[in-house]
């Protein structure tokens, strides 16, 4: 059965159900940035990076976030591609993409955005449109080729960041964050046949005649308005904290700096990790000491749980962003 269309415009309908589920999931996104903002000024010792809850929350948010643009890749250009529509979409998710882009290399040149959500659901559009009436059975076994081969195969040149977009990496590339085609293009094709098999269903009527309730119509205006919400909401977020984390906390003197960089990047030398990644993990580890206030700590060499809890969770942190 073809997606409803408007009998005025024409243009497909709009779900009411599918903006509040998109709603939630950009709350929920902002909740997860919140979370890692005040891990990564040192405002808490929560580790959202490393924590399996905060993992898995993160995870259960893209997953929702591309299910959904499946569902609407349906429900918009189900019956016919509507090109017009379709590029006017495109060029905005493009644009946003390298907006994020550039603000994070501002803010984390070693750890920018070179391929997040924004340029994943760009592309990821562009690639399941050939396949939205696709039979089902063929859209099922790309969705679980595309999520099982990460498990079975490891190709170490697309470690590069040239190719880190593809997936199937033996290590993770430096950045804030990357939604590679392996596996998440498969969420994205799953999203495209559990819309199908909702409008075939019986379920359709109850979907096209749902309304918001008094308490769950901001949620769909915050589902209509996500783009807006997701470009802007971070600057807001980190730009905040981090004008409150200078009020509160001294700042480092020049000396402790170079210093505290010349210190780090010769003990990481002896330990025989090339000079790229020593660069790296000293950049991150001084940003963290800086963000937390750890110069006392350093200072004092304390052996205290707390003191070594928080340079240990530094060590791992910066470790893995080097990688």
């Amino acid at each position: 059965m073809p997606p409803a269309t408007s009998p005025a415009s024409g243009r497909p309908a709009r779900f009411a159900a599918v903006d509040v589920v998109r709603g939630l999931a950009i709350l929920a996104m902002v909740a997860y940035h919140l979370a890692w903002d005040l891990y990564y000024l040192g405002f808490t010792a929560t580790d959202v990076m490393a924590e399996p809850g905060w993992i898995g929350f993160q995870r259960a948010i893209l997953s929702s976030f591309l299910l959904l643009v499946g569902a609407a890749l349906v429900l918009g250009h189900g019956r016919f591609i509507r090109w017009p529509a379709f590029w006017r979409r495109f060029a905005v998710l493009v644009a946003a993409a390298l907006l994020v882009s550039a603000g994070t290399y501002a803010v984390f040149p070693e750890y920018f955005v070179f391929f997040g959500v924004l340029h994943a659901i760009a592309l990821f559009s562009l690639c399941a449109l050939p396949l939205l009436r696709a039979p089902l059975w063929l859209l099922l076994a790309l969705a679980a080729a595309f999520l099982l081969v990460p498990l079975l195969l490891v190709v170490p040149e697309f470690s590069d960041r040239r190719l880190a977009w593809i997936g199937l990496w033996a290590e993770t590339p430096p950045t804030t964050d990357i939604v590679p085609l392996f596996p998440w293009f498969g969420v994205v094709l799953a999203g495209v046949a559990a819309m199908r098999l909702l409008l075939a269903s019986p379920w359709r009527p109850l979907l096209e005649s749902w309304r918001p309730t008094r308490w769950s119509r901001w949620l769909a205006v915050a589902g209509r308005w996500s783009l807006v919400i997701y470009v802007l909401h971070q600057p807001l977020l980190f730009g905040g904290l981090t004008l409150l984390a200078q009020l509160q906390q001294p700042t480092a003197l020049p000396g402790n700096v170079a210093t505290f960089t010349q210190s780090c990047e010769a003990g990481c030398s002896e330990t025989g990790r090339p000079g790229d990644y020593c660069q790296r993990y000293c950049s991150c580890a001084l940003e963290q000491v800086e963000a937390g206030d750890l110069w006392s700590l350093l200072e004092a060499n304390t052996e205290t749980a707390a003191a070594q809890g928080a340079l240990a969770s530094v060590r791992q942190l910066c470790s893995a962003m080097a990688e």
